[in-house]
């Protein structure tokens, strides 16, 4: 797909894409993934407030409607769970675009993509979850598809009132993924191959603003960061950023975020067409 500029394989297909939470490359690269495939896209960015959702409809109504106008729906959702439900009712295909703080499969899909194309091998290496790990769907997802390869030894770096989930700590153990909790952000990306940095999700403190200011600016990677990381590693953000990575480190060739995003598309493209067209 990184070779494809414009094609036609899926012409005569339309893609609905229902967001009920915020996304800029998500749904763009989902939407910028259908149209260079030739496919023909059906938006709606802010579900929540502006569809029927608003007046009450339920989820499943909502699918089975719009299943009659489309051929593939991408759904992110605030609720956990809520892409499976949607799976259910549907008689075509649904990707999971991101469902509250459950899970992001496609962000692992290009995450994974992006380790493997930056450190040549997904085998034996050591990465570094950083931030936000109670509510990031995407560090949930990461880990769970890394616990398909070979000898990874995945570190949690995190304040303490957003650490990892017990559910992801049992599945690694249980697939014999070593996983290691620490609260030294220096010495961890001294270790590691990928250092994945996460904003702090204020929008899933609710009211809680305390615990939101006593996690936000714990671990920021800087300069400083840069010094103690080994030449070959990257740092890895599923964006978007705030304040955890200073700007200062963009200039560094081991800054893979941007590089990451635009994976993004190629990966869509490849699920579109696997899920539409078939292998």
């Amino acid at each position: 797909m990184e070779n494809i500029e414009r094609s036609q394989i899926l012409k005569g297909y339309l893609m609905a894409t229902l967001f009920y939470e915020p996304s800029t490359r998500t749904r763009l690269s989902f939407e910028s993934a259908m149209k260079r495939l030739g496919g023909e896209v059906l938006t709606t960015e802010n579900a929540r407030e502006f569809s029927s959702a608003a007046k009450g409809e339920t989820l499943e109504d909502t699918i089975r409607t719009v299943e009659g106008y489309s051929d593939i729906i991408v759904m992110r959702h605030f609720e956990s769970g809520a892409a499976k439900r949607a799976a259910v009712t549907a008689g075509i295909p649904v990707i999971n675009a991101g469902d509250g703080p459950g899970e992001h499969p496609t962000q692992a899909l290009l995450d994974v993509y992006t380790i493997e194309r930056e450190i040549g091998k997904l085998d034996g290496i050591k990465v570094g979850l950083v931030g936000d790990l109670a509510n990031g769907r995407t560090v949930r997802s990461l880990a769970y598809l890394l616990a398909k390869y070979k000898d990874v030894k995945i570190y949690f770096v995190s304040p303490e009132v957003v650490k990892m989930k017990d559910d992801i700590k049992y599945y690694l153990t249980s697939k014999g993924v070593e996983w290691e909790e620490s609260g030294d952000l220096m010495e961890v990306a001294s270790k590691c191959d990928v250092v994945y940095q996460t904003r702090i999700q204020k929008e899933r403190f609710g009211e809680r603003f305390d615990l939101y200011e006593a996690a936000r600016g714990k671990y920021i990677v800087n300069q400083d960061v840069l010094k103690v990381m080994q030449e070959h590693a990257v740092v890895m953000h599923p964006l978007p950023r705030l304040d955890e990575i200073t700007v200062d480190v963009d200039g560094d060739p081991r800054a893979a975020y941007f590089r990451q995003a635009k994976n993004g598309l190629y990966i869509r493209m490849a699920l579109l067409k696997v899920l539409l067209l078939g292998w």
